[in-house]
């Protein structure tokens, strides 16, 4: 997406002097990428070389879009040579990790900013305005639920996201997104967690005790992938196959891997309660093998009520189903199915509602604006706030700084705590800066 920007729309804004990975084949995917575009070529560093690419290449700002676990080392570093940092959700995995990167940004001249994509869609944006000003009066409680489906929910049981130490589980990598959304919904800070959830559907485990037969350690070159819904060949998409299958020998990295192989560590079904200081609760559930896609959440007032319903995927369809030609897109909110297949015999069809009741009162439709693009249309206003911070009024504060990324992966870091001792966790003992009720 940055590189995208950076080369297209935003290319009077800045320039990308250098790329920094694991893998010299991406990097090299890339560098094509910015040719195509008329972009200068970037200088290219090894990922234990990002020390020298600061001093060499003295950039004013540093996106990071790398593992999660490897955040902190980037962002502090980048912070630390006067930088403006971009980080990508989650900020950190780790309570070490978050607390290296809350001091460096208490220091640093340079600006972090999260990118908080989902404030920018403009029905969560809706539901915010609703909120703000004031026509279910003060929040009292909030339910929110989040299902992933059979393609999307799964595809982070192939990648690195499958291993705890890297991706910080469900609840810090994916969850971060909506616990933000509360946060900065309701405008509070979290007071006390409590989880549960675990490996339920995914894993080795939960394949033999459905009686699932002998598969692949991965799917790419496999015959049985062909029939295999859950399979993702490599070589059926160009674009997969030059950044990852083009890519192994550089660094051993697999994109491919069984979803009900061994070494799965997260959670793919999780339950969290969460206090607020200002009073309201919030319940909220995960699940990763929903048949469709979407979200729900209900927010209770002194005065009413406001509900979201979002349908990303109604349903999904294994390639060479009927009407289905490609197999299905894995994230449907950046890459949505075509019509066609979206709706076929489908009575759960992709949309949004958002409705208003107050008490003594029948309900109301709000209207949400258009959006064109990923994540329901927040992409690209963010990267207008990214890339041309300032240039516009910001009445909904999307904008999100290093506290609203630590906010968000508090909630992420204390779920994980509650899920090991069985107990609930205050976010104050976690040691990090929250900042106050109405600052977010």
């Amino acid at each position: 997406m940055y590189i995208e920007a950076l080369g297209g729309p935003y290319a009077g804004v800045g320039s990308i002097v250098a790329l920094c990975d694991t893998n010299a084949t991406r990097m090299s995917y890339y560098a094509k990428v910015l040719d195509a575009a008329g972009a200068p070529a970037p200088a290219t560093y090894g990922a234990d070389r990002f020390d020298r690419l600061l001093h060499e290449q003295q950039p004013d700002a540093v996106v990071v879009t790398s593992p999660d676990h490897t955040h902190a080392g980037y962002v502090v570093a980048a912070l630390d040579a006067g930088c403006d940092v971009v980080v990508e959700k989650p900020l950190t995995t780790t309570l070490d990790a978050a607390r290296a990167i809350a001091d460096a940004a208490r220091t640093a001249t340079g600006r972090l900013v999260m990118t908080f994509n989902y404030r920018y869609s403009p029905r969560n944006s809706a539901l915010r305005q609703v909120i703000a000003d004031g026509a279910i009066g003060s929040v009292t409680s909030l339910h929110f639920e989040w299902v992933l489906d059979t393609v999307h929910g799964a595809d982070y049981f192939r990648r690195w996201h499958r291993h705890k130490d890297r991706s910080g589980g469900l609840l810090v990598h994916k969850s971060s997104h909506h616990f933000d959304l509360v946060n900065w919904w309701i405008d509070d800070v979290p007071a006390t967690v409590y989880a549960a959830g675990g490996l339920r559907f995914y894993g080795s485990d939960n394949a033999a005790a459905r009686g699932l037969g002998p598969r692949p350690a991965r799917s790419t070159g496999d015959p049985s992938a062909a029939d295999d819904p859950f399979a993702l060949d490599l070589l059926r998409d160009d674009q997969l196959r030059s950044l990852y299958y083009d890519a192994e020998a550089d660094d051993g990295y697999l994109r491919d891997q069984d979803v009900f192989g061994p070494g799965v560590t997260i959670e793919d079904n999780a339950a969290v309660l969460v206090t607020y200081a200002a009073g309201a609760v919030l319940s909220y559930s995960l699940n990763a093998h929903s048949p469709w896609e979407g979200y729900r959440v209900s927010v209770n007032g002194t005065q009413g009520r406001v509900e979201l319903e979002v349908v990303e995927r109604g349903f999904v369809l294994p390639a060479g189903a009927a009407g289905v030609v490609n197999r299905p897109a894995i994230d449907p909110s950046v890459a949505p199915d075509s019509p066609l297949a979206a709706n076929i015999g489908n009575i759960r069809p992709a949309g949004q509602r958002l409705l208003v009741q107050r008490h003594w009162e029948a309900a109301r439709e709000v209207a949400i604006p258009a959006g064109d693009g990923a994540h329901g249309g927040g992409d690209s206003q963010l990267l207008d706030d990214v890339f041309r911070p300032g240039a516009g009024p910001d009445p909904l504060r999307r904008r999100a700084g290093y506290v609203d990324g630590l906010r968000a992966v508090a909630v992420g870091l204390a779920a994980n705590a509650s899920m090991e001792t069985g107990t609930a966790v205050r976010i104050a003992d976690l040691g990090l800066p929250m900042g106050t009720t109405g600052s977010g």
